[in-house]
């Protein structure tokens, strides 16, 4: 699974920077799960990124495969 967060903001002609004002979380953390670096993400900061985001959980993840 990977996060869409940046796929969504460029939908939404919106910036990194102004998530991350709205978010209210460290930068470090706030980067690792826009960066898709983070290998778990508390539900509440899923439920803020979708209110924030106007998306659903299923908006957010995409599924892809390595091979």
């Amino acid at each position: 699974m990977k996060l869409r967060i940046l796929d969504i903001l460029n939908e939404k002609q919106k910036t990194k920077y102004w998530l991350y004002n709205q978010m209210g979380l460290s930068y470090q953390n706030f980067n690792r799960i826009v960066n898709n670096q983070t290998t778990s993400i508390k539900f509440k900061n899923i439920k803020n990124l979708c209110d924030i985001l106007e998306c659903t959980p299923n908006d957010l993840f995409d599924e892809y495969y390595k091979k």
